[in-house]
């Protein structure tokens, strides 16, 4: 099968639906992370809400993570959704090896300034090297000094210390050569 292929959806309003009545409901949410099918539809959301077709009544999302994300290829789904770039903080991961790598930059580009960082993985989430972790570290900054967080340094020390502590255990698991079960 070729991503090419992929253009049927079936129970899409529902499945909209369903996530918006979550997200109502439990939120609020500052922001959306899928992998793959997830990321294709929170991308979607955060097109549709861009242009005030669902979550009228929440607020915006404000950040978005995406691994092995695609855009949908349904052009009446692409002409609301990606109309206008999406104003949202985003980053991408995207695999060199990823079957589905260059639908992953489309998606990219239908947002704002957004941040792509590529690993030398395929379909999969990415266990990132110290310098991808750093980008990402740089981009939580972005998002929590934009929230009004700036001068909150326990915020702020609270996120760089899970960061730093999950470089440490991936730098100790390689020296111990540890095996991953996810």
């Amino acid at each position: 099968m070729r991503w090419q292929d992929f253009t049927e959806y079936k129970n899409l309003e529902e499945c909209i639906d369903y996530v918006c009545n979550y997200i109502t409901t439990n939120g609020p949410f500052h922001g959306l992370l899928g992998f793959s099918q997830g990321a294709v539809l929170s991308a979607l959301l955060l097109g549709y809400q861009a242009q005030g077709k669902v979550l009228r009544e929440h607020p915006p999302i404000k950040m978005f993570v995406s691994i092995s994300g695609t855009k949908f290829k349904d052009e009446s789904i692409c002409e609301v959704a990606y109309k206008h770039k999406i104003k949202v903080k985003s980053v991408h991961f995207i695999g060199e090896k990823d079957w589905l790598k260059l639908p992953s930059q489309q998606l990219a580009s239908v947002f704002h300034q957004p941040l792509i960082i590529r690993h030398p993985q395929g379909h999969t989430v990415p266990r990132l090297d110290e310098s991808a972790t750093k980008e990402l570290q740089c981009w939580v900054d972005t998002i929590l000094s934009s929230r009004g967080h700036d001068g909150d340094s326990e915020v702020k020390e609270s996120v760089i210390d899970k960061v730093d502590e999950r470089i440490e255990n991936q730098i100790m698991k390689e020296e111990n050569k540890c095996i991953d079960v996810v």
